[in-house]
């Protein structure tokens, strides 16, 4: 559904991705995981449009979306719930909900996705009418998968979804990202959570400085030493 070739990006002079290459099949989650600074929210923008890469390829659904404008990515059905969940701290619930809505691929089932997202995460029904930046990070994380949801995306990529939160909130989240899974969504998580996403992803990539040094299905790399040293201070 989504394949990265050969994808480089740099920030002036410093080269953030050299050489990454993946492949995302539909139906799959898809765990990215590194160390800070190991370029997976670098990756994530490139993908999403944020950032133009320098070279290489990026394709979904078999259309090459390279440098293509975020806008036009999402609109094609590429998600993104951004690191920091990033809600529009005075709308209300309702209102950031409905600005996921905006995009020409969901404006005309508006109000049938917005009940189906308050059917999916019952706490936001509570707090519709509430402003979003008074809401706990637990809240704000549903309510940033929410609100991508909302554009009714094929493939949604959560980047650093459990940051901040809580461990028993940390498993809610990844809770979430496993159900919604399970009703045919495709998943990209980038995850600093290693064990974590490990468990739940069909297939992993490790990303260090910028270029990918290993993959293998999350069951494998869970049980690779190098990953158990490097990551799970095993």
């Amino acid at each position: 559904m989504l394949s990265v070739e050969g994808l480089d990006l740099h920030y002036g002079d410093a080269q953030a991705l050299a050489g990454v290459t993946l492949d995302v099949p539909q139906g799959a989650i898809v765990a990215i995981v590194g160390a800070n600074g190991a370029g997976k929210t670098s990756l994530i923008r490139a993908i999403s449009g944020m950032l133009k890469p320098s070279a290489g390829r990026i394709r979904f659904k078999g259309e090459d979306i390279t440098g293509q404008p975020s806008h036009v990515v999402c609109n094609l059905g590429l998600g993104q719930v951004a690191e920091g969940r990033q809600v529009f701290p005075s709308l209300t619930v309702r209102e950031n909900l409905l600005t996921g809505a905006m995009l020409p691929r969901a404006s005309a089932r508006k109000a049938q996705n917005y009940e189906r997202m308050l059917e999916l995460f019952p706490r936001l029904r509570e707090r519709a009418g509430q402003a979003a930046g008074t809401l706990s990070g637990g809240e704000q994380q549903m309510l940033a998968i929410a609100r991508c949801l909302m554009g009714e995306p094929e493939l949604v990529m959560f980047d650093e979804p459990s940051l901040g939160l809580s461990p028993a909130l940390v498993l809610q989240v990844l809770d979430i990202v496993k159900r919604l899974n399970a009703e045919g969504l495709t998943c990209v998580l980038v995850e600093q959570n290693v064990a974590a996403s490990l468990k739940l992803a069909s297939h992993a990539y490790v990303l260090e400085n910028g270029a990918v040094t290993l993959s293998g299905s999350g069951a494998a790399l869970l049980d690779d030493d190098r990953v158990r040293r490097a990551y799970l201070g095993l």
